[in-house]
């Protein structure tokens, strides 16, 4: 019988009721997830297509990836337009309808906004380019000279974290060698200058109009940037940014002004709030080095949550794991905020084929009893959650994509294919036995704008759905019982003593979650059948990479 260690973390702020508070939202990406005209792209018809299916799943809402008018460099990440659809995925009166099927069924929707950086197609930056070196136009971007006799070096040696210079070189109108916009990502993303007050006002703005049309709130991409230091210096390292693929150079990212944004959408949040009694949400992407310095960006009067990428990033290792939610729970939800927790998203190397630990692509099932048995551990931590689309159906990483498919910025920008994104972003596969996996519905034999392996016909929704064993039912399972048991959502979490390599705990009074990250079989550390499990349990073990949830009396501290 495992024992308790002496203290439990975590606590439960919640004064009212939240949704947000241990909501788990499913991630959409718009382009992959059904596909309603026969284009081979998905759209918003085809995610209200789909939302039976994710009423019937259990989660509480949907994020949907950016679906504004786009050239679609980044795919959406580049936005043109911030108040409108682009034709490719519908129109505002198919996101109304969207919203109002959403509503219905009692999901929550929130949109992803990219307050960066914008589009090179975006008015302004037309406007820019036509202006002069000094005009107010430039001044909504970081157009700076550049440096050399002939202005022909970057005006520093900032890296884009998608390969390159973070400078390009406009010609002005008279047609001669002009000044250097900054871009972080590419160059048809120019950064915008967030110390433009005019940059803020229009943001409100983007912000009230998709909130008079119902939405809950807001996914904020790159939610750590936005201010760059005002003298624009060199950077120490000037290669870190493109090296880690990750925002980690401190004179672009993490700026302290950033923090008086927040402040200020939140007041919008809780203006929309005090109409109806329901809060809207904020959720940051933040990257930022400590729980401590995420910590600063869920403080009660700016976000309400960020994603925690912490555990997402962890080594599969019991103790790697325990340290990680310890200090998140400890830095995260003192603020009064919860913790929010990710194991995937579209932007990393889907988990099963993550946690295989080697090439392939599922690792005679070692990288699928591993991923099955993190997401039954991260349903059982306290705060929130978010799930990945294709996670539910145990899809692995399509590593073999031809290079001529390839449509991430990251490759055509290195010629690399390390750390590119396209083989989590591949069309989810819902029927029959060849492609398009009925993906596209308007047209038979639609070519899916990334191609389909044969052997996604193993992970297709219909099965899924018909098999009790399935990736899908483990993750159904786990949220009806996390709505049905009081001990589970947010509240304390208390570690228990357990054997190498096997992380227990114990949350509030009569549920005990135990992983084995090993690969032999331990005693469980309680007796009987368990709730739930990740893989065959007998009475009275736990396989290796095998999580479960048992029901009965927790040992005392």
């Amino acid at each position: 019988m495992l024992t308790a260690l002496p203290a439990a973390i975590g606590h439960s702020s919640r004064t009212a009721t939240s949704w947000w508070r241990d909501a788990v939202i499913y991630q959409v990406y718009v382009r992959s997830f059904l596909d309603s005209t026969g284009d081979g792209i998905g759209d918003l018809a085809g995610v209200r297509a789909g939302l039976p299916y994710l009423r019937k799943l259990g989660v509480d809402g949907i994020w949907l990836s950016p679906f504004f008018p786009s050239p679609q460099h980044d795919h959406g990440y580049d936005v043109a337009d911030y108040c409108d659809v682009d034709p490719v995925y519908g129109d505002l009166a198919e996101f109304d309808l969207l919203m109002a099927d959403a509503r219905r069924l009692g999901l929550k929707l929130l949109l992803d906004i990219v307050p960066n950086h914008c589009s090179s197609d975006h008015p302004w930056f037309g406007e820019a380019l036509a202006a002069a070196p000094g005009s107010v136009a430039r001044s909504r971007f970081h157009f700076a000279d550049g440096r050399g006799p002939d202005g022909d070096e970057p005006p520093n040696n900032w890296r884009a974290m998608f390969g390159g210079p973070a400078w390009s070189r406009i010609t002005e109108s008279d047609g001669t060698p002009g000044q250097w916009y900054l871009h972080l990502f590419t160059p048809q993303q120019p950064d915008l200058n967030w110390r433009n007050s005019e940059v803020g006002d229009s943001f409100e703005r983007v912000l009230r109009f998709w909130l008079d049309r119902g939405v809950d709130g807001f996914r904020i991409d790159v939610a750590a940037g936005l201010f760059k230091h005002p003298e624009l210096p060199d950077s120490a390292d000037p290669c870190a940014d493109e090296r880690a693929r990750d925002s980690v150079n401190p004179l672009a990212w993490n700026q302290p002004e950033v923090h008086q944004v927040w402040r200020r959408w939140r007041s919008v949040c809780e203006e929309y709030a005090a109409l109806d009694g329901t809060e809207r949400l904020l959720v940051g992407e933040v990257s930022v080095p400590t729980a401590i310095e995420h910590a600063k960006y869920v403080r009660q009067d700016e976000l309400h949550q960020a994603f925690f990428f912490d555990l997402l990033s962890a080594p599969w290792d019991a103790d790697a794991f325990q340290a990680t939610i310890t200090e998140a729970i400890r830095d995260i939800a003192g603020t009064g905020s919860t913790v929010t927790w990710v194991l995937n998203n579209h932007d990393q190397v889907r988990t099963v084929t993550r946690y295989a630990g080697e090439p392939g692509v599922e690792a005679s099932g070692l990288g699928a009893a591993r991923a099955r048995a993190a997401a039954l551990l991260m349903l059982a931590l306290p705060g929130a959650a978010y799930v990945y689309q294709g996670e539910e159906l145990g899809l692995p990483e399509v590593l073999d994509l031809p290079d001529e498919v390839l449509t991430d910025p990251i490759f055509r920008r290195t010629g690399s294919r390390a750390r590119i994104r396209d083989g989590c972003r591949v069309p989810l596969p819902w029927s029959g036995h060849a492609s398009p996996f009925g993906f596209s519905q308007g047209a038979a034999g639609a070519r899916p704008w990334l191609p389909q392996p044969e052997w996604f016909a193993e992970h297709a929704t219909d099965r899924a759905l018909a098999d009790t064993r399935s990736f899908w039912h483990l993750y159904r399972e786990g949220l009806q019982l996390r709505r049905s048991l009081p001990q589970l959502g947010e509240g304390s979490l208390r570690w228990l003593e357990a054997p190498p390599q096997v992380l227990a705990m114990a949350r509030g009074e009569g549920l005990i979650c135990a992983v084995n990250f090993g690969t032999e079989p331990v005693p469980a550390p309680v007796a009987g059948t368990p709730l739930l499990s990740s893989g065959p349990c007998p009475d009275g073990v736990l396989p290796g990479a095998t999580a479960a949830w048992w029901t009965g009396d927790c040992p005392t501290p």
